[in-house]
């Protein structure tokens, strides 16, 4: 989440569990998930998820029905690979990080072997497409291509040459490109053996490649004219394919508009910007900006690839491409010959504000067009973003970020930005990052899939942030950390969004004191969102996390906060925690949190894991397919006579239940001692209207 090592920091902390003890398991290959996948059992080895003649619309795997009105909206149509016709294999459900199905939207994706197919159908009209997929790595590491052949109702249209180039990283924090590594950090202790190992004796054996993880990657496809509702679209993996296997998550289609023209404008072409992305672009634009703001003009992006391979520093200028299929800055990832004073060793392709300390950038206005980044390694230093620097009264709107660090990392202070309409995919570390005294800010309608970290993060580091919200979005698949992460800050908002299937060192939803972040005070909203395949397994802690999980490490959290309307479902483990870390678990507590109105359908352990000291209230906590018991209390582990050390406070309407009856009945309250430290799952059943 960090452009600096605070992860690093952070790793440490997380080598020590939150609960009385911690479980030295040597875990093999199989158990971690190095096979991924590979020659893991199919649910549907050979067959199909789904008759071709009916398409099956999802929305982050889910019936639409399930989250109307909630995460982002967008003009394409979802399709799991699982649900359409094929003679590959099913691969999944599985929950358990390093493997592909844990990577996949859904849990679940489709293998197909050289000459094997997966057949869509499309629901509507369309003339273009995005497939989300995987292949292999190379032996070495660095990446493979390989053929995936599209054919349109028996009509073979194009030939994709698919890339592992983007994919596939190993190791420990901040990972690296090279599956025969060893530890990055062997003075960290790891969940692999339970220790520390270069602390150990003998030596523990570590499996390689050690934590592979990020797998999928998306490409997408212009039709070149327009399908009809009810055409199908096949994807083949060739014969004499480079890849052993070709691993097909989802297919989106949309009906793209005709290129936006905007005839009053400095025309890059003008300034002579190659269209073509044989030479480089970025002084063309540099002058077209120039020019631009002299004439109190636009700038226009007409269709085309240009190629950028530096920061295009933008302020009090509009600039406006043809719609993010048409105009695409495209550039290479370039070794500075000595650092820069940031401490950046790589340049690459964005857009950048001025610095906050130099004044910062306003009146930036960008639309209509893709930023495709070439990072391969996380460098946490390194400015290789999207879209950077501090931009007040901005807008971004429209843009496809796809293969930088981060899509937009904003550095404030800074206040009134709104990020609306945009699509970041396939990032190295966070989706989007306000850092730093970022106020009266908002991110909408934006579409977030498959971050290596936080999808969406307000981080209140050094100076808080306020009046923020996060509004409608979608967060889908974040290999790393969460799918929406606030640390600090005060009266922000995070509400109508959907987050699904965060795989490993975080969920759907936190709030935390950590990162040396500001208190949270004044209020928080967290409202109407849903999650989904949420509350996964916590790796370091060997414990299961809660699809909203408050996090006190490094200072209380006590505030104004309101969880209300939200729907927690299929959660791996929890729906909710609230948890301190152990080594403060007698110096930080959490207090101030109200939940009310929420809705809760399945979870593989307990509604509430309490592991912390406070309080919380609920109201109209409606819970059903609860797995063990409602309430998981354990405080702060002293276990005192009095009972835990936080205490559930029913304010009535909290109803429904499991396996061990009502999830809130009277003898849990208000602070019985529940606590079991690693209770055993149940698979909840899958979601369904309430």
């Amino acid at each position: 989440m960090s452009r600096y090592s605070t992860r690093a920091a952070a790793e440490r902390v997380r080598s020590r569990a939150p609960g009385p003890t911690r479980v030295a398991t040597a875990l093999t290959a199989a158990a971690t998930g190095l096979v991924l996948a590979l020659g893991a059992p199919a649910s549907a080895a050979g067959g199909h998820g789904g008759g071709a003649a009916t398409p099956v619309v999802t929305r982050a795997g889910l019936d639409p029905a399930l989250v109307a009105g909630r995460g982002a909206a967008v003009d394409f149509a979802e399709q799991e690979a699982e649900n359409a016709s094929t003679n590959g294999t099913v691969i999944g459900p599985d929950r358990t990080a390093y493997t592909l199905p844990s990577e996949a939207s859904g849990r679940t994706a489709v293998r197909l072997g050289p000459g094997r197919y997966v057949e869509f159908t499309l629901p509507r009209a369309a003339n273009a497409l995005t497939v989300r997929y995987s292949i292999p790595d190379a032996p070495e590491g660095g990446g493979i291509t390989a053929p995936l052949d599209v054919s349109v109702e028996g009509r073979h249209r194009a030939t994709m040459t698919l890339t592992s180039r983007y994919s596939w990283l190993y190791n420990q924090y901040p990972f690296t490109n090279d599956p025969r590594a060893d530890l990055l950090h062997p003075d960290w202790w790891i969940t692999e053996c339970g220790c520390v190992p270069t602390g150990t004796t003998p030596t523990p054996a570590i499996d390689k490649p050690f934590r592979p993880s990020h797998f999928y990657d998306e490409q997408r496809l212009p039709l070149g004219k327009r399908y009809a509702a009810g055409d199908t679209v096949r994807l083949t993996a060739p014969r004499g394919s480079a890849a052993a296997w070709t691993v097909i998550d989802l297919l989106d289609t949309q009906l793209v508009a005709a290129p936006h023209i905007e005839g009053r404008a400095a025309n890059v072409l003008t300034f002579g910007a190659d269209p073509t992305g044989h030479r480089d672009a970025a002084d063309a634009l540099d002058r077209a900006i120039a020019y631009a703001k002299k004439r109190h003009l636009k700038v226009y992006l007409p269709p085309g690839t240009y190629q950028v391979n530096r920061h295009i520093v933008v302020d009090d200028v509009t600039i406006v491409g043809a719609g993010s299929w048409y105009t695409i800055i495209k550039g290479h990832q370039v070794t500075l010959d000595t650092p820069a004073p940031d401490g950046s060793i790589h340049t690459g392709v964005g857009f950048y504000g001025k610095d906050a300390a130099d004044g910062g950038s306003h009146d930036v206005h960008l639309s209509g067009f893709a930023v495709e980044g070439d990072v391969r390694e996380r460098v946490d230093t390194d400015q290789v973003n999207a879209v950077g620097g501090a931009l007040s009264d901005s807008t971004i709107d429209g843009l496809y970020l796809h293969h930088t660090k981060v899509g937009m990392w904003l550095d404030g202070p800074m206040t009134r930005l709104a990020v609306t309409r945009n699509m970041i995919a396939d990032q190295i570390a966070d989706g989007l990052n306000f850092h730093t005294g970022v106020t009266d800010s908002t991110v909408s309608d934006t579409f977030v899939r498959n971050t290596g970290d936080d999808g969406l993060a307000m981080w209140s580091e050094k100076t808080g942030d306020a009046r923020n919200a996060f509004a409608h979005n979608t967060v889908q698949t974040p290999a790393l950390a969460n799918g929406i992460a606030l640390y600090g800050g005060t009266d922000n908002k995070v509400t109508g969004n959907l987050i699904a299937d965060p795989v490993r060192e975080g969920s759907a939803i936190q709030i935390g004191s950590r990162f040396g972040a500001q208190p949270f005070t004044g209020h928080l909203w967290i409202t109407d969102n849903t999650t989904v395949r949420s509350g996964p397994f916590e790796l370091n802690w060997k414990i299961g996390l809660g699809a909203i999980w408050f996090y006190a490490l490094e200072r209380d959290i006590d505030a104004d906060i309101q969880v209300t309307g939200d729907h927690f479902l299929d959660n791996t483990y929890n729906a909710i925690m609230l948890v301190s870390d152990f080594p403060v678990k007698d110096k930080y507590a959490i207090h101030g949190v109200r939940f009310k109105d929420i809705r809760v359908d399945g979870t593989g352990t307990s509604v509430l894991s309490a592991r912390s000291a406070g309080a919380a209230s609920f109201e109209n906590v409606d819970a059903r397919n609860v797995g063990a018991v409602g309430v998981n209390n354990c405080g702060a582990f002293n276990f005192p006579a009095t009972g835990s050390e936080f205490e559930v406070r029913d304010l009535g309407g909290n109803d429904g239940g499991g396996t061990t009856g009502p999830w809130m009945a009277s003898w849990e309250l208000p602070n019985t001692i529940t606590c079991d430290d690693r209770p055993p799952t149940i698979q909840p059943p899958a979601p369904t209207p309430w």
